[in-house]
């Protein structure tokens, strides 16, 4: 029939009512927009893996170092560990709301540990003395200058806030990622590139040729004129697979979790050892600068007496495992860089199905014959003379330029963590109060002195949006910046990435 009603097709001779020519406008859009979506699955299914591989490990690595703790020190250290277990068990506890992103500064809870535990033991080796809350305070005022612990405490803080600074920047950077993908994935097609999907892929069957493919060049600027906006995320998504990348090889190499993590429990060993090695000359000091302490009526305890010298601990190691799940991120990150742009032709080629680009007898829009006009570049700017679709330049997605946002936070937080300082996700949201290990505080000691650690440079916050269910323990509700905080932060993200680029 002549083809005067049709408003998308050519009008000429056609098979195509107005009424088909609707349908497959609407087939031709969800169609397009489920390739879309099954393209990003694939992106978040590798990069959603890739954090599950690298966290199971990582918190593997932890409740080793914990239960070997647990297993051995009731045996080496009597009621040095049996009065003291909670100091431990909030340790790990906080080590672990650390790595699931919660509010915590690692190196205030680390000064914490030690403090609590010095308390705690000094006491207990000299059960000989009445030692108040008061003479705890001096005491502890005067432990950085005795070094009770030896450098393990130091030692061990320089080292463990690198190692997880680094691990849970890495874990949380895969979320990132899969989680731009998804939102990105979602974003709906415009009424011009309803059309032009519509004339590339249904358009020859209203003219009687459902056999003939599309020109390869013809689908390519439709591709790029529908995804202009998510071809501008490639800059910044390259740079977060660079970061990532390079992360991993701190994770495997100076910041090495393996060695960090898997020795928590014989570094606290370590630590216990130097104490009892050096109890008089260090309960002498104290004495010192503190005092003589009031005689116990309560006599002294030979418990612990029998208990002294070196203790060896092993610690099995998992180097290998750590380098196999490095070397396969890499590899699928390497992989990834290039998703964004080469995305159009992914889908003309595997999910359109179109010919190749010299064949002179595909669908070129209009009949079948050779596609004369260039390929347009990639990105928003490069659509000013698309001649498939028209894409208004001037106005640019801004659910893409958020998550270009999102990138660019976590770049920097990345770039950061690789050089060992620590970049905060403050969580907006009030779900979190209530995650963590749950324990309370019950005794008088901790609750006193929370804050007797001397005071570490809080870090830098940005808000990170919600991870889309599968995220780590605690990250739920997360507000997205508004516009003016989005500029703010676009500037100091920006900034302190030169060094990495």
């Amino acid at each position: 029939i002549l083809g005067e009603h049709l408003r998308i097709c050519p009008q000429g001779y056609t098979c195509c009512t107005s009424e088909m020519e609707e349908n497959f406008a609407n087939k031709s859009r969800s169609e397009f927009e489920a390739m879309m979506k099954e393209a990003g699955r694939s992106v978040q299914a590798t990069l959603t893996a890739q954090h599950r591989s690298f966290d199971s490990y990582f918190q593997d690595l932890l409740n080793k170092s914990e239960k070997a703790l647990y297993d051995a020190f009731p045996s080496m250290y009597g009621e040095l560990y049996t009065q003291n277990v909670k100091v431990f068990k909030d340790l790990y506890s906080e080590l672990r709301r650390y790595y699931r992103s919660s509010n915590i500064n690692l190196e205030e809870a680390l000064n914490e540990f030690w403090t609590r535990l010095l308390e705690r033991l000094f006491k207990l080796l000299n059960p000989q003395y009445h030692i108040t809350d008061e003479y705890l305070d001096c005491m502890v005022k005067h432990a950085e200058q005795h070094r009770p612990f030896g450098e393990v405490p130091r030692d061990l803080k320089v080292k463990a806030t690198r190692a997880f600074i680094a691990a849970r920047s890495y874990a949380q950077g895969f979320l990132v990622g899969s989680d731009v993908v998804r939102k990105v994935s979602q974003v709906s097609l415009s009424h011009e590139c309803t059309r032009a999907i519509m004339k590339l892929m249904y358009c020859p069957h209203c003219r009687g040729m459902s056999s003939v493919k599309p020109c390869n060049n013809y689908c390519l600027n439709v591709v790029k004129g529908c995804l202009a906006n998510q071809a501008d995320l490639s800059t910044e998504w390259k740079y977060l697979m660079d970061s990532l990348i390079g992360v991993a090889d701190r994770i495997d190499g100076p910041y090495n979790v393996d060695t960090v993590i898997g020795t928590i429990h014989m570094r606290i060993a370590e630590a216990i050892s130097n104490l009892q090695e050096n109890k008089d000359s260090i309960t002498s000091k104290v004495f010192q600068g503190c005092g003589n302490p009031k005689i116990s009526t309560k006599g002294s305890s030979s418990e612990d007496k029998k208990r002294r010298g070196k203790v060896t601990l092993e610690a099995k190691s998992s180097a290998q495992a750590l380098e196999m799940l490095v070397l396969d991120a890499k590899g699928n990150l390497t992989a990834l860089k290039t998703y964004w742009i080469t995305l159009p032709s992914t889908l003309c080629s595997k999910k359109v199905m179109a010919s190749s680009a010299s064949d002179d007898k595909c669908w070129n829009g209009m009949t079948k014959g050779s596609y004369l006009p260039e390929v347009m570049g990639d990105g928003l700017a490069n659509q000013i003379n698309n001649p498939e679709v028209e894409v208004d330049i001037t106005k640019p997605d801004m659910t893409i330029r958020q998550q270009i946002m999102q990138l660019k936070i976590m770049t920097n937080r990345l770039g950061n963590a690789n050089i060992g300082n620590d970049v905060d996700f403050q969580d907006t949201s009030d779900d979190m109060s209530g995650s963590g290990s749950g324990d309370s505080c019950p005794d008088d000691v901790c609750g006193k002195r929370l804050s007797k650690s001397p005071s570490t440079r809080q870090p830098e916050t940005h808000a990170i949006p919600k991870q889309s269910g599968h995220g780590v323990h605690g990250a739920s509700s997360r507000s997205l910046p508004s516009a003016s905080l989005l500029l703010l932060l676009s500037v100091a993200a920006i900034a302190p990435q030169h060094w990495w680029r």
